[in-house]
Parts: C-alpha cells; structure tokens; sequence
C-alpha cells in the first residue's frame, strides 16, 4: 500500500519485514505487532487484546482493513478500548492454529480476517472472522462488537475469566488415545470408501461450492488403491485423475500464466478466488505426478499442468537470491487505478480480439468468453471448454500473456516460508526424478540448499521465514515435517547423500524439540519456543497437510533407510495417541491415515548395485516410476557403503555379472536380483502384510 496523501506518519508496523502488516502501516489503528511489548501494555494498563490475525493475499482481509482500519471513528475506539495486534498468520501459524481453533469452536466456522479478543495474557474469550462496518446479513457491525465486548470485559469479569478459562482447557485436551496402534489397512480402505461417498463424480473434486483442490484428500485416494476392492480402486483412481483434468481445465487453472488459484467459488471449478498460494502448486504438483504414475504414466493431460506450473513458479516465483516467493494477490488495479479481485486474469470479447486478431473467435469460443461472460460486469475467467490437446491454442494463449503483463499485476508477497518452500522443493525433485528434467531436480536441490543456508539460527536451529534479507521466528512442526519429506525425496531422486544427513537432523529435531513423550504427542510449536497462552498441537489437514500426520510419515521412512529406532517409535506413539480418532474417522484425518497404513506394511526400498552407467540410471528411474512416493531408492556402487544408510540394505547385495541389479525389499524380505527394467516392481501386499521389523 502507498502513504496517504494527508501528513500521517506510519505506525510501528512500518518496521516489520511481514508485507501484510507492512500493509497496515498507515492505519490510523494503533497496531502492534505480535510481542512481549503488547502484551506488557495490555497487563499494565488493564486492557483486552484484539487480535487481527491474516495474510497478504487475502481479499476479505482487505475489505475488512479498507471499511474499518481504515475508518478514523472505528481506528478511534480500538486504540482507546483495547491494545491492538496484527499477526501474519504465515510467520506465526503457532499463534494462528490456537485463535482459529477458538473461534471454530465457538462458531463452527474459521477464516480470514481472524478476529479474537483475549485476557492480557492471551488467553481468548471472544472470536469471529470478517465483520462489516454496518449490520449485514445477520452479522453485527464491527463498532458493535467492540462495544460489546469492552463493556462485558470492564462489567462481566469473572464471565469473561471464566470463558477465558474453559477454552484454553478446551484446547490443551489432547486426542483420546487408543492401547493399540491403529488398523492402518482398516483406516484407509474406511477413510477412502467415506471420500467416495462425498465426491462429486461430475466435476471432481468433494462436495459443492466452494470446492478447494485438497490434495490431502486425493493424496488418500491415490494410497488407498493398494487395498481397497477391485472395483473401488478403479473408482478412486478414476475420481482423482477427473479431479486433475476438472481442476486444470476450468477457471481454478490460470491457462495463460500458469499455476492454480487457491479456490473456486462454484462447484464446477469455472469462477476462482483468484489468489495464487505456493503451497497449493506444490503440493499439486505432487498429487498430478502421482495420479500420472498410477494411471499408467501415458496422460499428458496430468503433465502438460505440472510442466506449466512448474514454469509459472521458475518464472514468476523464484526468488533471486533463493527459494519461492510465498504468494500472489487475489487483487490488482483496474484500468480506473481501483483495486478489484480478479481484474489481472479476466477477459472480454473484445479484448481478446484486439489481442488476436482473426483468431479470436475461435479461442473465444474453446475458452468460454462470451459478451455475458461468467464473473462480474460481463467478464470472462478463462476455462477451457473445447477440451483440445494442450498444443492447440498455445501462441494464442502466448500472446495473451503478453498482452496481460501489461496489465497492474497483483502483489506478491515476497517471504520464503520453510515449509511451503519445503512443499514445493519436493514437487519439483519428484518431477525431476519421474520425468527425467535434470533442471529440475537441480532447481530443488538449489532451493533446498538455500534454506539450510540461510534459514538456520547461530544454534543451528531451523527457522520460519526469509524477508527483507533476514529470517526470523523458529520453525514449527510444519517445517521441520515438510523439509524432511523434501530432502527424502531429493535423497530418493538421487540429488545427492547431504540430503539423507539433513534427513537425520530433522528426525532428531522433531523427536527431541516437538515430540512430548508424556503426551505421546506432536505440538506444533519447540520446546525452546516462545510460550503463549497455550501450546498448539498440530495443525489440521486443509490447505496444508496435518503436520503430525507428515512428521509420522517422515519419520517412517527415514528409520527404514536408516535402521534408526527412535523416529519409528516416535511415529508409532503418535498414531497409537490418534488411534480412536482414526478408528471414528480416518477420512478425516487423511495424512495421519497414510501414516498409519504405512507403519502397518512399513516402507519398500529398492537397492541398485552396480557400476555408475545408464543400465544403473534405467533401473533407478523404473524403481522411483513402480513404487510409492513414500518407498524408499537406494542406489550404490558395489563397494559403497552410504553414510546414513542401515549397512543391511547393502549386505550381501551384488551386481550380477557385473552389471546394475535391483533388490526390491520390505523388512526382511527380498525380491529375486533383478537386472531388467521391466521386471522391476513393488512387492505384493496381501492381508498378512507385515510390518517392517
């Protein structure tokens, strides 16, 4: 945001490195950033907090800011009634998941704008999400709420200690446990057969409007064809790969540019929110590369999104000194200098035309841009409706873009968070791998490299977020669990040894600073972390996997590499905590699911022997094509013994006649040498499947 015109100063917020509360610098509200020095005023002077929780790209957030942070009357009564925080929710998730929880037990809902009023010390008692400035549609005005709840704080104080109170027990309850690890065959052919049930077999995707791309959920599909019945597998591989093509030919896909929305507002994929998240492409690209694998690794329309996103990212989301930015905006200025959602991507007939010239009624036509068009005032989101082989179309689309970048693009948001880099470093190295890019499995291993760098404290401790050339904030649970499924899947891509090292390090961490043995649980915050009003487990699965449920898939396929004990008995702990939630409602819980089934059967790991020459690189590319994401690739020369690795993976393992042999192997059992890539496969699983020793 630019100054005001007026002689206003900034506020203390000017001085963050966070774009969003450097977005709220002119407020006339007197903004605090999260900290020991709001926190001490609010104690000192006997004032509640109102805490205003969000982050750059959110539209709501804006419209929230521009009717009443921006209003003098309502900034006026905020300053006198309570000391005033911002927070990025994407610096600091810890202080986010404890709110978002409070008012989705409160409400039944959560979002952005995230609005809580807590106790002095942080405790909340109050929350909601967006508030208009006048009552609207069953919601009170914002001034409303402010003078309600300064009045109860001042008059109800034991009401509000009390509720205060109540919701911070509330969220300390940890999960009911289970005396047993959960089924985990069990969960997942329930969890998949409950996602069946909510999908919608027209469009793809669960559910109706809004319908987000959940990859967590499509991730469990893809699992659960292993073990679900004949038929049922075929559905679940058929509903994913329709959720790929729906996604990426409707509007939610950005056809000029590249890379996916977060969100369609309709249930058919047609009119997005038009912002651009990193974790979202990562994790995409993760889910198309595997839906492409399970059907037969022959549809281009599954790569032809992972090729572009993949451009999208090296064009327009690479940092130069390192990593990816973390977002693009929903808004941008329209020709009239007023910012409007969506303005950068729409399109008119005419438009398009003066673009194209006589090709224009033909793209018009394949890509719905009508004179009614489909989003406001007769404008058209791009949504591929011919359906046509990706070849067709592509100089005009070329053109196009070129065109647009003419336009006021919408801001982006320059931090590098750890576990969104994290995400998308291991949808570029599995890419990499499957594909055969060396480019980008190099782009991922430099990205990779960039945050052990430059994201690390002068204890060696990880941290959160890269901005205006410094990090700051310790990592949480999602970063640590995120870079160490990263750097196993840059190890299994074969980008190097430093990757299964710093593997190892990240097991440790996640076991020693976010485990508590007592709990027998994750938290997404360090032990060595800020204390708040109360320690936040885990996140949850939505827009980013359930960190818990990631850390126990991480570190089960680390100690099968490794033959370490401890990170497979922290995971098997963690799911046994979960094992009545899991048993209730393993749909869920998706990535805690995965977990689970795989602590069941425990991870295959594919060892190739064999001098360093193109028979060795064949064989490894059809192990890291025929088994899960989740197996583990071992490649080494015959006398090699890889730091890191269980010496008895490479035990007895031989070249025949000198030439690359593969043994593909769970716990102790072996498949016969094999040294022709066709016949290289998973080992079966059968009811009996037991788990690695």
């Amino acid at each position: 945001m630019s100054a005001p015109s007026d002689d206003r100063k900034p506020n203390r917020l000017a001085h963050e490195t966070s774009a969003y509360l450097r977005q709220h610098q002119w407020n006339p509200v007197d903004w605090f950033p999260w900290g020991e020095e709001a926190l001490e005023r609010a104690r000192r002077e006997a004032l509640p907090l109102l805490v205003s929780i969000g982050y750059s790209a959110c539209h709501w957030c804006h419209v929230m800011e521009h009717e009443s942070f921006e209003d003098p009357e309502t900034a006026a009564l905020m300053n006198r009634a309570f000391v005033c925080i911002k927070v990025d929710r994407e610096e600091r998730p810890d202080v986010d998941q404890i709110y978002m929880d409070t008012v989705t037990g409160l409400t039944g809902h959560g979002g952005w704008p995230l609005t809580v009023f807590c106790l002095p010390d942080g405790r909340p008692f109050y929350g909601g999400t967006y508030y208009p400035p006048e009552p609207r549609h069953g919601m009170p005005a914002f001034r409303q709420v402010l003078l309600s709840i300064a009045e109860a704080y001042h008059d109800r104080s034991e009401e509000v200690l009390s509720t205060a109170t109540q919701i911070t027990e509330a969220l300390s309850r940890k999960p009911a446990g289970a005396d047993a690890p959960p089924p985990g065959r069990a969960c997942l052919v329930r969890a998949c057969q409950g996602m069946l049930q909510r999908a919608d077999p027209r469009h793809g995707g669960f559910g109706g409007a809004p319908k987000f791309p959940t990859p967590t959920s499509l991730d469990l599909l893809l699992a659960g064809i292993d073990v679900l019945p004949a038929r049922q597998g075929v559905e679940a591989l058929e509903h994913v790969v329709r959720t790929c093509r729906e996604m990426a030919r409707g509007g939610l896909y950005d056809h000029l540019g590249g890379g996916f929305h977060r969100y369609s507002v309709d249930a058919h994929w047609c009119v997005p929110h038009f912002e651009k998240m990193l974790y979202d492409q990562g994790q995409l690209l993760r889910t198309y590369l595997e839906a492409w694998r399970r059907s037969g690794a022959g549809d281009d329309d599954l790569l032809w999104p992972v090729r572009e996103t993949i451009g999208f990212l090296e064009r327009e989301m690479r940092a130069p000194d390192g990593g990816w930015f973390a977002s693009q905006d929903a808004d941008s200025e329209n020709p009239n200098g007023v910012r409007e959602e969506g303005c950068f991507y729409v399109w008119r007939p005419d438009a398009v035309a003066g673009v194209l010239g006589e090709p224009a009624e033909a793209f018009c036509d394949a890509y719905s841009v009508t004179e009614t068009g489909n989003f406001e005032g007769g404008q058209t989101v791009l949504t591929d409706r011919a359906r046509e082989v990706r070849s067709r179309f592509a100089q005009e689309r070329a053109a196009l873009y070129t065109a647009r970048q003419q336009r006021a693009a919408p801001d982006t948001d320059e931090k590098r968070v750890t576990s969104w880099n994290a995400l998308t470093l291991s949808g570029f190295a599995r890419a990499g791998s499957l594909l055969e890019e060396s480019a980008w499995l190099d782009a991922a291993a430099a990205a990779a490299d960039f945050l052990d760098a430059r994201l690390r404290d002068d204890q060696g401790r990880l941290l959160r977020v890269w901005n205006q050339g410094r990090a700051h904030v310790l990592a949480f649970l999602d970063d640590h669990a995120t870079l160490l499924e990263a750097c196993l899947d840059l190890y299994r891509a074969g980008a190097g040894e430093r990757f299964l090292d710093r593997a190892l390090t990240l097991a440790a961490a996640l076991c020693t600073r976010f485990y508590d043995a007592d709990e027998g649980d994750f938290f997404l915050t360090p032990t060595d972390g800020e204390r708040l009003a109360q320690r936040p487990r885990s996140d949850h699965d939505g827009a980013t996997p359930h960190s818990a449920g990631l850390a126990a898939l991480g570190l089960l396929r680390v100690a099968a590499l490794s033959g370490r004990v401890e990170p497979d008995g922290v995971a098997r702990r963690v799911l046994q905590t979960y094992g009545n939630v899991l048993e209730r409602a393993p749909e869920a819980l998706p990535t805690l699911t995965r977990a689970a089934w795989l602590a069941e059967h425990g991870p295959s790991v594919a060892v190739i022997v064999g001098p360093d020459d193109a028979h060795r690189h064949a064989l490894a590319l059809a192990a890291r094509r025929a088994l899960t994401p989740e197996d583990g690739v071992l490649v080494a020369t015959p006398d090699e013994r890889p730091a890191g690795v269980d010496p008895s993976w490479l035990a007895s393992r031989v070249a025949i006649d000198g030439r690359a042999t593969a043994y593909v192997c769970r716990g102790t059992t072996c498949s016969l040498p094999i040294t022709a890539e066709a016949d290289l496969a998973p080992l079966p699983l059968t009811e009996e499947t037991p788990a690695a020793s």
